[in-house]
């Protein structure tokens, strides 16, 4: 037994022109050509993972299906070899270490950081006001994470220059890795890459050393890292920091801007929302205490996530011959799982393309953070940034679509909202 073959390759190229013209039809399509689905960039094969027991399978053997493959590759080539990108070997020590920095005992700070960023990023919005909803996002996203790492030891003059090259580094990242060919290639946008990736680096590391020289610890997830200099090298060291800045930023940022989208598109849900931030906050600063009872908040957020799941496709490389779904897969062969897949199927998730914050969700289909030994570490700082940003967001102001503005998902290694923009109306001038 063998995977099935995925309809509509060309000829030398593969399935590379529908993957780069539309990926998210083109995955979506693939369940119904079976569970394990092969497709082809050239000569360059991989299986793609359409069933949600076998896509746990993979995630709960990551001996076997170990980080790997062209997406994870280009990952690591950009962001180097931090929790979400090292393979397996390496991982259980970097889990163990980094671990501290996320340690529940540190959420409750780490929250009014993000509440604090987010009043600092709306207080500067206008009644009326058209906004770059995913520029807002990003900063309130950048703010939270850089502040929550390191508490001020990053220059203002660099703040800016960071998420830039963050955002440089991943959009260019996704490219390279669906035409490879062309990451050799001294293309501006390969300049422009290298340029960013460098820079980032020289920047964190600079920082990162001078903390160490220092010893103190600020209560932040940088000393939280430094904490296991002992294990830690500074260059693995500027690894987590880029890639927390990395997944914590994009992450967030492009999971709130989709909710906020859905809200806008959805008055009627956006009313209720509001009314609970109104009710349960009051008039206080939301804090990690207010997470619980933003219960609808929340089921918002998780329909934006299986809706339009940032993490949208990874890949794994089998280490070892092994059989999955009654099919064998020799050591080498690329394996691709999709969040963005599983969320869509309609058997699954009836109505998957219908924004229904009261549906029930699947568990063993809903994968936003992945599951099993490398479930994101991230995970809860994430989602905890993304509802207390929703619930401030939504208590004072009043969200509208622009008028012939169109939104679509733009792929890169997470999936943006491109062409995003609302308008805001002040709630307490009365503008709803």
């Amino acid at each position: 037994m063998t995977p099935s073959a995925a309809p509509g390759a060309w000829p030398l190229v593969g399935h590379a022109p529908a993957l780069l013209r539309d990926p998210l039809g083109f995955l979506a399509s693939l369940p119904a050509h079976g569970d394990l689905v092969a497709v082809h960039i050239g000569p360059f094969r991989a299986v793609v993972v359409c069933d949600p027991a076998l896509t746990r399978q993979v995630l709960a053997d990551d001996r076997t299906y170990d980080k790997g493959g062209p997406i994870v590759d280009r990952a690591a080539e950009a962001i180097g070899r931090g929790l979400g990108t090292c393979p397996h070997s390496e991982h259980r020590r970097q889990r163990r270490l980094t671990q501290p920095a996320f340690h529940p005992s540190r959420m409750a700070g780490y929250a009014r950081v993000m509440a604090a960023g987010t009043a600092a990023v709306t207080a500067a919005w206008r009644h009326e006001e058209v906004l770059d909803v995913l520029a807002q996002t990003h900063r309130i996203a950048h703010d939270v994470v850089v502040e929550a790492l390191f508490t001020g030891a990053l220059p203002p003059e660099d703040r800016g220059r960071v998420v830039e090259d963050v955002t440089t580094v991943l959009t260019h990242a996704y490219r390279r890795a669906v035409l490879p060919p062309l990451a050799a290639l001294p293309t501006p946008a390969n300049r422009r890459y290298h340029r960013a990736r460098a820079r980032l680096r020289r920047t964190l590391h600079a920082v990162v050393t001078e903390r160490r020289a220092h010893g103190t610890d600020h209560g932040d997830l940088l000393s939280a890292l430094d904490t296991t200099r002992s294990g830690l090298t500074v260059e693995e060291t500027v690894d987590q920091a880029v890639a927390i800045i990395a997944a914590g930023t994009d992450t967030t940022a492009v999971a709130l801007a989709w909710a906020l989208h859905l809200l806008a598109r959805h008055p009627a849900v956006q009313h209720r929302v509001a009314a609970e931030a109104t009710t349960v906050l009051g008039g206080a600063t939301p804090d990690l205490g207010h997470v619980p009872a933003l219960a609808l908040t929340g089921r918002v957020l998780d329909e934006a996530l299986r809706l339009y799941p940032p993490g949208w496709l990874f890949t794994r490389t089998v280490t070892t011959p092994t059989t999955l779904g009654g099919c064998p897969l020799p050591a080498g062969t690329t394996v691709v799982y999709s969040p963005y897949v599983l969320h869509h199927r309609p058997d699954l998730h009836p109505r998957p393309g219908t924004f229904d914050p009261d549906r029930t969700l699947r568990k063993d289909a809903f994968l936003p953070f992945a599951t099993g030994p490398r479930t994101c570490i991230g995970a809860r700082f994430a989602t905890v940034t993304a509802t207390l940003a929703l619930a401030h967001i939504t208590r004072s102001w009043h969200l509208e679509p622009v008028p012939g503005t169109h939104v679509r998902p733009a792929t890169g290694l997470v999936l943006r909202p491109s062409g995003l923009r609302l308008r805001v109306l002040a709630r307490r001038t009365g503008g709803t």
